[in-house]
């Protein structure tokens, strides 16, 4: 994890020095391949990919890119961009992938590219719980869903993709509603009088202490609220 990392943040003098020393690690003058170097790393192959490919300094070095076995910096975010979407925690372990979040934030255009591959990412990992029900693979996937909003990886465009899903069993498995809230990526008001939010999550909300007593009475105005929300709100509201 300490050379994962200290990959994924290094400069690229930092990135020089490291790769320079991993060629060496075997009493070798350089590494034929890719998969030599991260031996001598001491990681896998798949998070020597990750760790170089989420670190923009990587395309300061074309030389070095090359003599690790890409052709260019683009096959090599070709590469990272597969092993990301598709490995579920094997290749690349929880650590990893939660230090990539931690880091991505600090990188615009790496945070623009993660939007997408976090689509990708997550809709795996999710058909895989439902097919295995994996304890797991759950507990990890909740860390990972944390880190996603608490490190500022998460932006507008994806919480609301994710709100768009209103009877997701993941949105009520992590209660997302509140760390989409926690994490202030959509005003708490906007969320609180839509339609789509459910009943439970509201409740959840307010039980929290996140919605004043006002905008409870301010929602049971509406007429069109669900009968099942109504009597949620009510029921609330005798409590505040």
């Amino acid at each position: 994890m300490a050379k994962f990392q200290e990959i994924l943040t290094s400069s690229s003098e930092g990135l020089l020095k490291l790769l320079y020393r991993s060629s060496s690690g075997s009493n070798r003058t350089t590494a034929s391949s890719a998969h030599e170097y991260a031996r001598n790393l001491g990681l896998t192959y798949a998070q020597m990919v990750c760790a170089l490919g989420f670190n923009s300094n990587i395309k300061e070095l074309p030389d070095v890119i090359e003599i690790i076995g890409f052709s260019s910096y683009d096959a090599l975010a070709h590469e990272r961009n597969d092993f990301f979407a598709n490995d579920i925690y094997d290749r690349l372990g929880i650590k990893d992938v939660l230090a990539i979040y931690l880091h991505v934030p600090n990188d615009m255009q790496m945070l623009g590219v993660m939007q997408y591959l976090l689509i990708n990412r997550l809709a795996h990992i999710e058909n895989r719980i439902e097919e295995t029900v994996n304890s797991i693979v759950i507990e990890r996937y909740k860390k990972e869903m944390r880190a996603i909003y608490n490190d500022g990886v998460a932006q507008i465009e994806f919480a609301e993709d994710r709100l768009s899903k209103t009877h997701s069993g993941f949105r009520a498995l992590l209660n997302e509603v509140v760390m989409i809230v926690d994490a202030r990526l959509i005003p708490i008001g906007d969320i609180f009088f839509r339609d789509t939010i459910l009943p439970e999550e509201k409740r959840r909300l307010i039980v929290k202490g996140l919605i004043p007593k006002e905008l409870v009475e301010q929602r049971l105005a509406d007429t069109a609220v669900s009968p099942q929300e109504r009597r949620m709100l009510e029921d609330q509201l005798r409590l505040l």
